[in-house]
């Protein structure tokens, strides 16, 4: 007999108090309710219940047993309910929080594109650079640059976060091209205020070779974008996000400096918490930020 079956019957059995009163809830005979709990004593070696004219009672083995039926049924009554809800059509509000320069180019191009398949769901977007607080800020998900070790989250890696170095062509014919990163003190250098150090780039090269830069810039602004916006004026060059300076770079308004050369690669993850049952909404915009976003991407 079905084993799911049997346990079903046997807890239906413990909750009702009798096989009489399992039967007529389960549309089945008494003698059929007897056989589910004779097939599973058989099986299992070992009485389940003590059984008089008047009254039932679980032995040792059978109050066990009752508990790990009760959390196994649990788990696949989960289950179900999970598939459909992945079956069901994406709809409702979905709050995600990712740092104000890789959200602004990247992810708000993306979320349109998500919007645009399933319109049925609606985003609002933080942009904020620090660590994401999803337990306390109200936040789904949120995609973190750097290490993290929140025992209580989901992190999905994504595509490493990378820094590259770029130029006005302008600054440039002025100011020459530098060939290594040891020749970048002697030029203009854009400095992020919230770095805390803005006077140093730690730059990886070929074969992993770092090398720890020091210069002295004459514009330092605590926002990436006011950078990248004094670099196209010719004030000198500037270490962003690749995702910021591309559209830049392929129309020629900015020159990839040093191509070989960019600040340490830093990991990316996709966050949210752990949970056994996610929404239709919340599952589709995770797969839709791992297929846009993810490592092998």
């Amino acid at each position: 007999m079905d084993k799911l079956a049997g346990m079903a019957m046997f807890v239906r059995v413990v909750d009702e108090g009798s096989f009489a009163a399992a039967a007529a809830l389960s549309g089945v005979s008494p003698t059929m309710v007897a056989k589910h709990i004779r097939t599973i004593e058989q099986r299992l070696d070992a009485r389940l219940l003590h059984r008089t004219t008047r009254r039932q009672h679980l032995t040792e083995v059978g109050r066990l047993y009752y508990e790990r039926c009760k959390q196994v049924l649990s788990e696949v009554a989960l289950a179900e309910g999970s598939a459909a809800e992945l079956r069901a059509s994406p709809r409702g509000v979905v709050r995600l929080v990712a740092p104000v320069s890789f959200g602004s180019h990247s992810v708000v191009p993306a979320l349109t594109d998500y919007q645009a398949r399933y319109p049925d769901v609606s985003v609002e977007l933080t942009l904020d650079n620090r660590k994401p607080d999803l337990i306390n800020g109200g936040h789904e998900l949120g995609i973190h640059i750097g290490a993290i070790d929140a025992v209580e989250l989901v992190a999905r890696p994504l595509r490493p976060y990378r820094r590259i170095l770029a130029a006005a062509p302008a600054y440039l014919s002025r100011h020459g091209r530098p060939a290594h990163p040891d020749q970048l003190p002697a030029h203009s250098c854009l400095g992020l205020s919230y770095w805390s150090r803005h006077d140093r780039w730690h730059l990886q090269g070929p074969n992993g070779e770092i090398r720890e830069v020091l210069f002295k810039g004459r514009f330092i602004a605590n926002q990436g974008n006011a950078l990248r916006i004094a670099a196209l004026h010719g004030a000198g060059i500037v270490l962003q996000p690749e995702s910021v300076l591309a559209e830049d770079i392929a129309a020629g308004r900015l020159v990839q400096v040093l191509p070989d050369w960019e600040f340490r690669t830093t990991p990316m993850y996709l966050i949210y918490a752990q949970d056994s049952r996610p929404t239709a909404k919340l599952r589709s915009i995770i797969d839709f930020l791992l297929e846009r976003f993810g490592p092998a991407n």
